[in-house]
Order: structure tokens, then sequence, then C-alpha cells
């Protein structure tokens, strides 16, 4: 398997959005207040009874071919993974979003705003080859971090980017109640050091 990872421009965000963002839950981060919150909060994955399969694509906020109309992406990255001509994994990366609560108006910060494997293509080493390729264009815009955006019951995307030298640096656990088909879900934000 002869994996190459090439930078895309938005119009192939419509190939781009035909890769999968979805994964099974058979666990969740079940999020624990130690003293009422004042001794912090724990994460203890707890199994389900009932495993089912998140599709972020269902969502239409997570809707690829939105992006261009609703953002100004002339900061953004995509890159995509082909397995011949085979779209297998994608990633994109927003820098400098001064309307975007996400940045935190920092002009030292990107966001993964996205990454995407196809199933058959998982656990391969694609997705760290995306991330790291996204850290180094990051790197070069100057920034000092990246900001990654996951959910408790996406306990494979919180090992991954655990195992990829990412921190967890907040847990919001009301960070969905505006959106009432995910507000069960806890929000996880990662950082990664450049």
């Amino acid at each position: 398997m002869a994996i190459q990872i090439r930078k895309v421009g938005p119009d192939s965000l419509e190939q781009y959005g035909q890769i999968p963002m979805r994964h099974r839950v058979e666990s969740v981060f079940r999020v624990d207040e130690i003293d009422g919150g004042l001794g912090g909060l724990t994460l203890t994955e707890t199994p389900f009874d009932q495993p089912y399969v998140k599709d972020h694509d269902e969502d239409p906020e997570e809707n690829v071919s939105s992006w261009t109309s609703r953002f100004d992406v002339s900061n953004w990255l995509f890159l995509m993974a082909f397995d011949g001509s085979k779209a297998v994994g994608g990633a994109t990366v927003a820098f400098r979003l001064p309307k975007v609560h996400m940045v935190q108006g920092r002009d030292d910060l990107a966001v993964l705003w996205d990454i995407r494997m196809h199933p058959d293509y998982k656990r391969k080493g694609i997705a760290s080859g995306l991330l790291d390729r996204a850290a180094q264009w990051a790197r070069k815009q100057g920034c000092k971090q990246i900001k990654i955006e996951t959910q408790n019951n996406n306990i494979p995307a919180c090992r991954f980017y655990a195992a990829r030298g990412c921190h967890l640096g907040a847990i919001d656990r009301y960070g969905y109640a505006h959106a009432p088909r995910v507000a069960h879900e806890t929000m996880l934000i990662w950082y990664l050091d450049l």
C-alpha cells in the first residue's frame, strides 16, 4: 500500500466529503466530579450495552460542502490521503479565523477542523501522517499549538491524540447543550504543542 498525502484546494471538497467520518461507540469516558468539581474531574471508560455507530456527516454543522459558503477558507489547509486514485483520508486545518470562537482570538493557534479516515484504512498510520503534515504546516504559519475538539464517546480518537503527544486542555460537559441531538456528549479539547 503506497499512500500519498497531498495538499488539495477547496475545489476538492466534494471528493474529500465522500470519505466517511464515523466511528463505532462501544464505550464512553464518563465524567465524574471530585469534591463537587473543586478537586477536578475524572474520566472513566465505561462500556455500552448497545454499541452504535456515530456518523459525523449527519450533522449539518459538519457538512464539508458548506464550509466554503460559511467560512473564509483562504487560510485553511486541506490534505487528502490517496491509495492510487482512491481518497482514503483527509485532514483540514483552519488558521486565522477572527470570527470563530474556537481560536480564542489567537493568531498563534491553528485548529484541526476535521480529520477523517475510510474505515478500511484505519490503524495503518495514515492519520498520524496527516496530523504530522498538519503540524508542519501550522508551524510554518507561526503557530505554537493546534487545537483539536473531540467527544467523550470517541475513545479511539482520544487515545490517538494522547499517543501523538496531544494534551487534554479542557473538559466541557455542557459544550453541546445547544444541540439536542448530541447534548449528552462531553466536549474534550486537546492541544498539540508545536
